[in-house]
């Protein structure tokens, strides 16, 4: 995802109007110092690119300056975090967060604005295009100056054409682009949001059917982007070009898209790697199409990893922030109670000192009093500690079970379909832990590989669905290279959470079969079946490529109402020499 040229233009105009701080009293000075220095050092880590730290900093900062009540602050924070989420990939904890930061903004202006461009975003990478469009007009709506106004307009002309609304998308575009018509400036931020513009009403044109017109605007603003030496946005330029390519001349598709990879390569851009590979893939012009595809799935299982590692994170971080955010507030409100009760102390003393008929009985009661408020305080202590240390255990599920006890507490549990729902937050909690762990485990090749391939399998028995293996151990898997094992292994898994998800089966039967050339898979269910049309949308492309990806080849069998049977024939040995390396 190619951000707006202005994306950190509008981040600056927060940090400078972040920068007034206010005058403080000595007590507080010292924690706006160490916020203040937090959230600058948080800035400076997202320069370099180290994001869980910025993460983790400006959670920390975001409780110092919410004792300090400091709003702006607050809601720059929480700007920072929702656009840490989206370079993460969490696009839903920067909706989230991102609606979090509005409770903290006292009028509409250019926080507000960034706010809905932020979640229009994020609507746009979850493929919700209306929402994503009426959050850009919120936010050009809210934004004063037109360049401002450029970034959310030019993001929603994105949108026009991802829903094949190309007419509207050139429109918006044209409009955009005659605000440079009449400027001579080479001002860098003016050429690059005018090949932004220049770049995207190419393709809307060449989409549109009118080729010629879509390359040379195209070009025009490739020309800017090499000439300006953009080469971050010359990334979006080529995967375009590779596009126009695809179904004319299929070597300069892989040339563009090639350039593109590097590029990304270059900036560290995951998605667009991963986009540029998927084109050279699709056309599949090269010798080094297998390559391609072990590049691509290797890439996408990282930067899947990397993005779950992130989102557990984030979540602990959050978790342990309001944590200690509560209990500062609990150690402040005792804090005041231990202060009022000095001072009902010095007013008794005061009391006694005129009433001494009642002096002795007031010291009775006194000392009754303290000694049974300070075996509560000393219980209470105890019982805190021991729920803390309790909860330690749990922190890696902590924020899941916070939300739907939220859920809980804020839906009527009377209703059947927030019971489902419930009922589906806490499945999808339990098959976390245990999908999670079953996915990313390692997958021993050695002598203990049929005894895991069978645990796998086994995970999915249950009372009503019964899964039998054959001749798993008549298989001479010493003579099976570790990469086709980790790839029957991946393959098993997809079938199973297939079956799990689509197909209802009570019966399922798994036959190996070997012959001197290759290995043999014939699966069978009786579940539901289906149009062998939807067997992509079931899940199993990433089966497939598997299988094609290592020479092998498979037959499905399936209709309604009749069951699903697949017969997957793979080579014992792999051949593939892959004489070019990706560069990583």
């Amino acid at each position: 995802m190619l951000r707006s040229p202005f994306f950190y233009f509008i981040i600056a105009l927060f940090l400078s109007s972040c920068e007034e701080k206010k005058t403080v009293n000595p007590k507080t000075a010292s924690i706006q110092k160490e916020a203040f220095a937090l959230r600058d050092e948080a800035i400076k880590n997202i320069d370099k690119e180290k994001f869980n730290t910025a993460f983790y900093q400006f959670n920390k900062s975001k409780a110092l300056f919410e004792n300090l009540k400091d709003s702006a602050n607050i809601s720059y924070i929480l700007i920072q975090i929702a656009n840490i989420h989206q370079i993460n990939g969490d696009y839903y904890g920067s909706k989230e967060t991102a609606t979090e930061a509005l409770l903290y903004i006292k009028k509409k202006g250019v926080y507000t604005a960034s706010v809905n461009n932020t979640l229009g975003i994020a609507d746009k990478e979850l493929s919700l295009y209306d929402d994503a469009i009426f959050y850009y007009k919120q936010a050009a709506n809210e934004y004063t100056t037109p360049l401002e106004k450029l970034v959310p307009l030019q993001n929603m002309a994105v949108v026009y054409i991802q829903q094949k609304k190309y007419d509207k998308a050139i429109l918006l575009l044209e409009s955009l682009l005659k605000s440079f018509s009449n400027k001579n400036s080479k001002e860098r931020t003016e050429s690059i949001s005018k090949s932004v513009l220049l770049d995207n009403l190419g393709y809307a044109y060449f989409k549109k059917g009118m080729d010629e017109k879509g390359f040379n605007l195209m070009t025009e603003g490739l020309q800017i982007r090499i000439e300006t030496k953009d080469t971050y946005r010359s990334i979006e330029s080529y995967l375009h070009f590779a596009d126009y390519y695809s179904k004319k001349d299929l070597q300069q598709s892989d040339k563009n898209a090639l350039l593109a990879y590097n590029a990304a390569t270059k900036h560290n851009s995951i998605d667009e790697r991963l986009e540029a590979l998927q084109i050279l893939i699709s056309n599949d012009n090269s010798p080094h199409t297998s390559a391609y595809v072990q590049k691509y799935f290797t890439l996408n299982d990282s930067i899947i990893k990397v993005r779950n590692n992130f989102k557990n994170k984030s979540a602990k971080i959050k978790y342990d922030s309001k944590k200690e955010k509560d209990e500062n507030e609990k150690l402040r409100l005792e804090k005041a109670e231990n202060q009022l009760s000095l001072q009902r102390a010095s007013y008794l003393r005061i009391v006694f000192a005129i009433i001494f008929v009642f002096l002795m009985i007031l010291i009775a009661i006194l000392i009754r009093y303290y000694k049974n408020k300070n075996k509560a305080i000393e219980f209470k202590t105890s019982y805190n500690t021991e729920t803390r240390i309790a909860k330690k255990i749990h922190d890696e599920l902590a924020n899941d079970v916070f939300q739907v006890i939220a859920f809980a507490e804020s839906q009527p549990l009377a209703s059947e379909n927030t019971k489902e729902n419930l009922l589906q937050k806490l499945d999808d909690i339990y098959s976390r832990v245990r999908g999670i762990s079953r996915e990313n485990n390692s997958i021993d090749t050695g002598a203990n590989f049929t005894h895991s391939i069978k645990e796998m399998l086994s995970a999915y028995n249950t009372r009503e669905r019964n899964i039998m293996v054959t001749n798993l151990e008549h298989i001479n898997w010493e003579n099976i290279d570790d990469i086709k094992k980790i790839t029957i292994s991946r393959i098993l898994q997809e079938l199973m959470v297939n079956m799990k998800k689509h197909s209802e089966a009570k019966i399922v039967v798994i036959k190996f079969e070997s012959d001197q050339k290759s290995i043999s898979i014939n699966y069978m269910d009786n579940g539901k079946g289906c149009e062998k049309s939807m067997i992509v949308q079931n899940g199993l492309q990433n089966m497939a490529n598997r299988i094609l990806s290592a020479n092998g080849t498979f037959i499905i069998d399936t209709e309604p109402d009749k069951g699903f049977k697949v017969k997957i024939s793979l080579p014992e040995q792999t051949h593939i020499k892959i004489k070019e390396k990706l560069n990583t």
